[in-house]
């Protein structure tokens, strides 16, 4: 019986990953734009009612210079990486409770892959990086 499940639970999880295909830059670059109500990239990106995303694939949770984060974000022992963004991308107030970001989450895997595409461009200190 166990076998069985392991099996069906191998199955679903391979299914799953095969609907998303790997995240676009060019795509993510649209996803992104409903983020840009509190957040910005690139060389002259400023703290606003989000912070800064240059670089934000890698980095530690709550430790852009200058941003007022919550508690809950800053003690989240968290690092940014693919799979971390991916769900918080999805639904940030379930990963981090306590967190200030108020927008509810992607609900589309194409859509999360993409915008993570896109932030991967940038590097600290906004510029893109080469193809």
């Amino acid at each position: 019986m166990l076998g069985l499940a392991t099996a069906v639970l191998t199955a679903v999880g391979s299914a799953h990953a095969q609907d998303t295909s790997p995240g676009s830059a060019e795509a993510g670059a649209t996803v992104f734009k409903r983020c840009m109500a509190c957040h910005q990239v690139g060389p002259d990106a400023k703290n606003g009612v989000g912070p800064v995303l240059n670089g934000v694939v890698g980095r530690a949770a709550g430790t852009y210079p200058d941003y007022s984060y919550s508690a809950a974000n800053k003690d989240s022992g968290l690092t940014w990486d693919e799979p971390t963004l991916t769900t918080y991308l999805r639904a940030p107030r379930k990963l981090v409770p306590g967190t200030k970001m108020t927008f509810a989450g992607l609900s589309k895997d194409q859509e999360i892959a993409d915008v993570i595409a896109y932030l991967k461009q940038f590097n600290t200190q906004g510029q893109k990086a080469a193809p």
